[in-house]
């Protein structure tokens, strides 16, 4: 999804018109509808002091809103290309036939990657599970990865505490 349709997307999710969410950033009242419409049409592209505005606006993190072009399927597929030479993605298949993308689990280059999609997984199933709604597991992806780093201090802390009362 390109930028335009990313911004509009969380621009809707928080019930915001354009002119709302202009004025929020700033815009004179005659412009600011227009000037939003500009970036969701992409006939303007934000810069990346603006970017860091709207995230902030949108509740979301710089990241969601500039993902790659993933809107066609070519685009798609150089994506995947791109992940297989800088990330050391792999292709596979399943055991039923389906196709899916993995990370070596002992690649060390891959490590902390295969870690983040492990914490992705463990939040997917909690969504499956009915432990969280779609909004709370929406908010982990969208915002990431600000909730893992906070829960991983709180696990630290508590870990600190619970060392301090066994010795």
């Amino acid at each position: 999804m390109a930028i335009g349709k990313r911004i509009r997307y969380f621009r809707t999710l928080l019930n915001l018109t354009q002119k709302e969410l202009g004025r929020k950033l700033g815009f004179p009242e005659r412009a600011a509808d227009v000037r939003v419409a500009q970036y969701e049409s992409e006939t303007r592209v934000p810069k990346q002091d603006m970017i860091k505005m709207l995230s902030n606006i949108l509740g979301v993190s710089e990241r969601a809103l500039t993902v790659p072009d993933i809107d066609t399927e070519i685009g798609l597929m150089h994506t995947f290309f791109a992940l297989e030479d800088t990330q050391h993605f792999q292709i596979g298949e399943t055991e039923n036939g389906n196709m899916c993308i993995y990370l070596d689990k002992f690649d060390t280059a891959t490590h902390t990657l295969a870690q983040d999609f492990r914490a992705w997984y463990q939040e997917y199933q909690k969504f499956v599970n009915g432990e969280i709604t779609r909004e709370e597991y929406d908010k982990w992806r969208y915002t990431f990865p600000q909730i893992e780093a906070e829960r991983f201090k709180e696990n630290l802390e508590e870990l600190r505490k619970k060392n301090k009362t066994d010795n």
